[in-house]
């Protein structure tokens, strides 16, 4: 894993935990169309470090590829260590209800329940994102003019 994937993991986990703690100190935790945003701070991560590979000379698909995918997927494990250190530093089971009221959940789920499905949903996200982000980059020339 070169120093790009790390650095840039950490800032969509830094990105990430300063847009939820915003919207909880502003009461906006349930609402559903603002926790979408938080793909955009994926995207930027991921984009960062497809960009600084091009940027290297790595023009090898499958291995920016594999870079964002791996910078995605850091960020959003990241993301859900710091989602369960909150819940439980708010209260645990009572503050998780107030977050799974939502069209993801139906019913009392637990706080693994919870942070594994939103998991799983990153990961897909991830993937999705990436092949986005690479078929931007796949046919430009490597220079600096980005």
């Amino acid at each position: 894993m070169n120093n790009s994937v790390l650095k840039n993991a950490v800032l969509i986990f830094i990105g990430i935990a300063l847009f939820f703690l915003v919207m909880d100190f502003l009461g906006l935790a349930s609402k559903n169309y603002l926790r979408a945003l938080n793909a955009f701070i994926v995207l930027y991560g991921i984009r960062k470090t497809i960009r600084e590979s091009y940027l290297k000379g790595k023009i090898d698909y499958f291995e920016n590829f594999f870079s964002g995918f791996i910078t995605g997927v850091l960020g959003v494990f990241l993301g859900i260590v710091g989602l369960i250190i909150f819940i439980y530093l708010k209260g645990g089971e009572t503050y998780l209800n107030t977050l799974s009221n939502t069209f993801f959940f139906v019913g009392k789920v637990s706080i693994l329940q919870y942070c594994g499905v939103l998991f799983f949903e990153g990961v897909a996200s991830c993937v999705i994102g990436t092949l986005v982000l690479m078929q931007i980059y796949q046919d430009v020339n490597v220079s600096h003019k980005y």
